[in-house]
């Protein structure tokens, strides 16, 4: 199951940064993650200060 990305989401960047298949790219007023190349590895939400990410 892909990560999915709240609307708690405060658009740092930081979990763009740690994706190691780079599936997060900004969107509109968030961050996005494509859910056909995300390996569900975890990486974004161990990165997250504010725990947007999370399995879907």
């Amino acid at each position: 199951m892909a990560y999915k990305i709240s609307d708690e989401c405060i658009s740092c960047g930081a979990c763009a940064a740690e994706c190691p298949v780079g599936a997060i790219s900004e969107g509109d007023g968030k961050y996005e993650i494509n859910a056909d190349v995300c390996v569900d590895c975890g990486s974004c939400a161990d990165t997250c200060p504010v725990g947007a990410p999370a399995a879907e």
